[in-house]
């Protein structure tokens, strides 16, 4: 998985207001989960997390994905937000 599967897996599922999909692999060299995948970070504000928990956003999140999110990612730090939030 990359970083452009990830963004266009999560506009088509959460139809985002805003998003940004980062490959955060690089600050992780030579740590030892780099070998089992890479490490990205998401950014993404969307309608559909309004009314919702934080874990129940990053279930989302991870729905969205698929079973694209277990092929090659060891790491996946989210920030979900809800229109109007900071």
């Amino acid at each position: 998985m990359n970083a452009t599967e990830i963004e266009t897996r999560l506009r088509d599922a959460l139809a985002p207001l805003a998003l940004q999909v980062s490959d955060d692999s690089h600050l992780h060299a030579g740590h030892a989960g780099a070998r089992e995948g890479r490490h990205f970070s998401v950014a993404i504000t969307s309608a559909r997390f309004s009314g919702l928990g934080r874990v129940a956003r990053h279930r989302l999140v991870y729905d969205s994905l698929g079973p694209l999110a277990q092929q090659g990612v060891h790491a996946l730090a989210i920030v979900a937000k809800a229109p109007g939030e900071d």
